[in-house]
């Protein structure tokens, strides 16, 4: 999960005392050296960086050690404030540099606990995997000891020092995106909280919605019935929870050498991540005599995470596997610190944590209480509408508290030369479970899940379970070879966008809060569309903005549109609704940026699903629709923001009038919420976008904001932050524009691509991408926001990689020694 702008804007204004006199020297001071030559202590042997024109290093070094030495010094010459930031999230020490307003942000990550767990990493760590993180953390510190004196600006405002860095440094940050990318127990307590007002037969029907889920990952099996995989679970679960009556997203695909221009495959791969400054991914290109790679890295860890080496190429998305679980524990009224197991009491571990708040002399102590199963987490939504009562506490048990091998599966990649060693490379894959795409110069093609998947004793993790006994432990994790996987597939293709990934055949649970299938049906469309397919017939493919759902909406809409413009709720604007619906109707779904139809379905849409959950639901309605339960930390509930709409859209389309009530309970029927959907719609852009419809464009609404954490403080936005830029797509379009659904939609509030790659398998300099903003950290340099550019109009850049084309575009050699 990429770190978002948090507000620090008091905190700011009160540790930001530097003079605003003499900025320009502040402002180009820490602009790293490109040219010439450097001594340092810890390199073996001589290693050459060359930057390209879009500032991409292409390091060439005689062994590993000295590749990730000087990844690690490249790091910290462009993001060392970027890498300062990843390390301090997970290990929960924002309010060392930032006061009070961070301290609930580092008490909920202490309470998570992943720098315990990152401690836990480096005592299981492997050889290759101890060699790598300490060549990188030699690199950084050889950075800090020859550039105390010229360091970002952000430090200079700040008036700190950053600490050496530390292999537990780079572990933390995996754990971190880890943490993002691996989310399941808000659903529970969502799940949980419905079933406690509906019941488990209604709660089955209303979240049972399998419209867009036709096309598992694994092509040629069938979809589960979501009412089946739901309704058994949710009626044990009424029994245990003690109610009183009836809370990462990426697209990848690959097609083999038949369906290609060229003869070799093509694989593309966009990421949905947090929009933030500088962006969440560094470019880089790394070479020994005995492998190479290229790709888009994580600033603070070493090796490649998406990309390709000599001869094979791969992608990610996030698999939505189910690898956390909450649990209800029993502790004993009369020893808080004993907790119920089966028929006897057992010791929690208590664990001090001391968090440090700048400007005060004492750090704040925070006693964590962890069971079996892991930490109580109760205050990460004891706000929430999901708080489920003083008496129950929730233990969170994750898969990622285990050991985690992923480091050293990393650098396996780097080596793989075709399908067998990528696989030998996965097993060791531990968190988060993710969906890898994969292709080789050979011309094979493949998928396989990898990622650490709990077999449950019982039930399918669906809502909290009885943690006192041992009916719903985990009894292992799924093998490698038993994971979802395919290759060289009879369709030649594979396409995964967080859709389901398999059907009934498949004998194993992995998760019941996969995103909907819209951008994988629309992808699959558009591959199929073409006989063959070039990597510009790709790149048109990474930006669609087509919605399916739109299209069904404002079919409904077409359907009773008469009904509508006569309705009582729009008797006041009559002349406006039926100007807006003339505009839908003639509307061809394409959700662009300057689209007047495209805002008036998405709030349409909204003020709907409002209009039908408000009614059961009440205040849970917000989080149900998918408004996360922590604006930092969990900004979005994940397995809802994409599901709520999909279930509005079910009962509309199916008419299912015993969800369409008014708050009194009177019934309502389709064109009764359709037409007071509109007017809401209709009110709320009249008010905030003014009375004339040509000015409700989406993306007046809907923008790209791309802030830093110093950037909440006038005038430093203007240094630090851009945008923000109008915006299209929405979570069901292939170019994702996901978004918080709240109205006003906050500027910083979009999930979308944060890489953009297309590898050619036939010629790797014919490969592209692009990501959000820049490879450069620092705001004087012109590679703060280059590429920005580009991404926004959907377009990418060369990503070279012989060497006779990167000197050709060869911007800066330096050479250390």
């Amino acid at each position: 999960m990429a770190f978002r702008t948090v507000s620090l804007a008091a905190a700011l204004t009160a540790a930001i005392a530097a003079p605003l006199a003499g900025l320009f020297y502040l402002w180009r001071r820490p602009l790293p050296t490109i040219n010439g030559r450097l001594k340092l202590n810890g390199l073996r042997d001589r290693v050459e960086i060359i930057r390209d024109e879009w500032g991409v290093p292409h390091i060439y070094a005689q062994n590993d050690e000295d590749v990730f030495f000087a990844q690690g010094f490249v790091h910290a010459q462009d993001r060392l404030w970027h890498m300062e930031m990843n390390r301090r999230l997970p290990a929960g020490r924002l309010s060392e540099m930032f006061g009070e307003i961070a301290f609930g942000t580092d008490k909920l990550l202490r309470i998570i606990g992943l720098q315990r767990a990152s401690k836990n990493d480096w005592m299981h760590a492997s050889a290759e995997t101890v060699l790598a993180l300490n060549a990188y953390a030699r690199g950084v510190n050889a950075f800090l000891e020859t550039h105390h004196n010229k360091l970002p600006l952000e430090f200079t405002l700040l008036r700190f020092s950053p600490e050496p860095w530390r292999p537990l440094d780079s572990l933390g940050w995996i754990k971190m995106m880890a943490w993002g990318q691996g989310l399941n127990w808000d659903a529970e307590l969502v799940r949980a909280a419905i079933l406690e007002k509906l019941g488990p037969e209604r709660t089955a029907q209303l979240l049972g919605s399998d419209i867009a889920d036709a096309n598992p990952i694994i092509l040629n099996q069938s979809a589960v019935p979501a009412f089946e995989r739901l309704v058994s679970e949710l009626r044990e679960a009424k029994n245990f929870l003690n109610l009183h009556s009836p809370v990462g997203m990426s697209n990848n695909w690959v097609v083999d050498g038949t369906k290609t221009v060229t003869g070799k495959p093509l694989l593309a791969n966009d990421p949905h991540l947090p929009l933030q400054m500088p962006s969440l991914w560094y470019e880089m290109h790394l070479s020994t005599p005995e492998w190479q790679a290229a790709g888009v890295t994580l600033p603070g860890v070493p090796m490649v995470i998406i990309g390709h080496n000599q001869d094979i190429a791969w992608g990610v998305t996030n698999a939505f596997v189910d690898a956390q679980d909450l649990y209800i524990e029993q502790f004993d009224p009369n020893d808080a610190a004993r907790y119920r197991v089966n028929d006897t009491w057992e010791k929690a571990n208590i664990v001090r944590e001391e968090i440090r708040v700048k400007g005060e002399a004492q750090p704040r102590a925070l006693d964590v209480t962890i069971t079996r199963h892991g930490p109580i987490v109760n205050d990460w939504f004891s706000n929430s509408p999901c708080a489920m009562g003083d008496d129950t506490r929730l233990a969170l048990k994750w898969a990622a508290n285990d050991a985690s091998r992923s480091v050293h599966a990393g650098l396996k990649l780097l080596r793989a030369k075709n399908w067998d060693e990528f696989n030998i490379a996965l097993r060791d894959w531990t968190e988060p479970a993710l969906s890898f795409v994969f292709a080789d110069r050979a011309g094979n093609i493949g998928y396989h899940l990898a990622g650490n998947t709990p077999v449950r004793k019982k039930g399918k993790g669906a809502t909290p379970v009885p943690g006192w006994n041992d009916e719903y432990e985990w009894l292992d994790y799924l093998t490698h070879d038993e994971l979802p996987e395919v290759y060289n597939p009879a369709v030649h293709l594979v396409v995964t966008a967080n859709n389901t990934v398999v059907g009934t055949e498949y004998p194993h649970h992995l998760s019941l809060d996969t995103m909907n299938g819209y951008r994988a049906n629309r992808i699959i469309q558009l591959l199929t569309a073409h006989e063959k397919l070039s990597a510009d017939d790709y790149a048109k493919i990474q930006t669609d903005v087509y919605c399916i759902p739109a299209a069904a909406f404002t079919q409904l809409l077409r359907a009773c549109d008469e009904f509508i413009a006569q309705h009582d709720a729009l008797r006041a604007r009559s002349t406006a609704a039926l100007q807006a619906l003339d505009l839908l109707n003639a509307w061809d779904c394409h959700l662009t940026a300057d689209s007047v139809a495209g805002a008036l379905y998405e709030t349409t849409l909204h003020f709907a699903m409002e209009h039908l959950y408000k009614p059961w639901l009440g205040a849970l309605t917000n989080t149900f629709i998918g408004v996360g339960f922590h604006p930092l930390l969990h900004p979005v509930n994940g397995g809802y923001i994409d599901r709520a709409y999909l279930i509005a859209l079910r009962i509309l389309q199916n008419q299912e009038t015993e969800w369409m009530r008014d708050a009194q309970g009177n019934p309502l029927t389709r064109v009764d919420i359709l037409a007071h959907a509109l007017n809401d719609a209709l009110q709320y852009l009249e008010t905030h976008h003014g009375a004339n419809m040509q000015k409700w464009q989406w993306g007046a609404l809907h923008r790209a904001s791309f802030k830093h954490p110093l950037g909440a403080v006038k005038p430093l936005d203007k240094v630090f932050n851009r945008g923000p830029f109008p915006y299209g797509g929405d979570t069901a379009t292939v170019w994702q524009g996901a978004f918080i659904p709240q109205l006003p939609i906050p500027d910083d509030a979009v999930f979308t691509a944060s890489w953009r790659q297309i590898l050619d398998l036939s010629d790797w300099d014919n490969s592209r991408g692009v990501h959000p903003t820049g490879q450069s950290g620092h705001p004087a340099s012109k590679h703060y926001a280059d590429q920005m550019p580009l991404w926004l109009q959907g377009k990418t850049h060369p990503l070279w990689w012989s060497r006779e084309k990167i000197l050709e575009h060869q911007e800066g050699v330096l050479i250390l020694e």
